[in-house]
């Protein structure tokens, strides 16, 4: 994967031992000027871009979320953003409207809470492409750490290392932690996740921006990788 710096061996910093000066260094250097442009001119093309090739098949997508299960095609949640400030995240629906009757959970592999539209749309990450407007008004970037719900951020805070470091940066619409780690449905999972996002953090260059879209796009249309 072309891989540099700090953690290039296996793509992940060791929460033990990780530098985060460096790592602040690093978030700080993609909050300037010149990187923080770069990344909104690739946000906003690759976020209109996306919406307007893929109009047909959004449409399509809607009307095939309505017709396979009661509820509304896209919902809002809140989700934690940079420096921790909130925000709602929209997403194509793919539970059941009844998925948190007993409160808030993980997404699981296989999880029965899933419809049938829900399955596909999750495998090639169709439910994700309504967050280009996230990244259009600027809550998020179309590149970096995964956006956590608040009801989980408060628990893995308390566990894990370094957890508030994500909120550095940008959440992504991708990330570096979805393309080489599976879904994370325990704290463990999520500490996994966070050395791959501390990594990209880290190593953030515009090459590695373009190998994570590059390999999401191997994902959702062939497959191949994580999901």
């Amino acid at each position: 994967d072309g891989l540099i710096g700090a953690g290039a061996n296996t793509g992940a910093l060791d929460l033990d031992t990780v530098d985060m000066r460096a790592v602040n260094r690093a978030a700080a250097a993609m909050t300037g000027h010149d990187i923080s442009q770069f990344k909104r001119v690739l946000d906003v093309v690759l976020s209109l871009g996306l919406i307007v090739s893929l109009a047909p098949l959004l449409v399509l997508t809607a009307l095939a979320i309505k017709l396979d299960s009661r509820g509304p095609v896209l919902y809002r949640q809140r989700r934690v953003g940079k420096d921790g400030k909130l925000f709602e995240v929209y997403k194509f629906r793919s539970m059941r409207m009844d998925a948190e009757k007993d409160g808030p959970q993980y997404a699981r592999i296989n999880d029965d809470r899933v419809t049938r539209i829900g399955r596909l749309i999750r495998k090639t990450r169709i439910d994700e492409i309504p967050q280009a407007m996230n990244v259009l008004r600027g809550e998020m970037s179309f590149v970096g750490p995964r956006p956590e719900r608040p009801e989980f951020v408060a628990e893995l805070e308390r566990a894990i290392p370094h957890y508030r470091s994500r909120q550095l940066v940008k959440p992504g619409i991708t990330g570096w932690a979805q393309v080489k780690y599976e879904y994370a449905a325990t704290v463990e999972g999520a500490s996994e996740k966070l050395r791959y996002d501390l990594y990209y953090i880290r190593n953030f260059t515009p090459l590695l921006d373009i190998i994570i879209i590059v390999m999401t796009i191997r994902v959702a249309v062939f497959g191949i990788g994580s999901r």
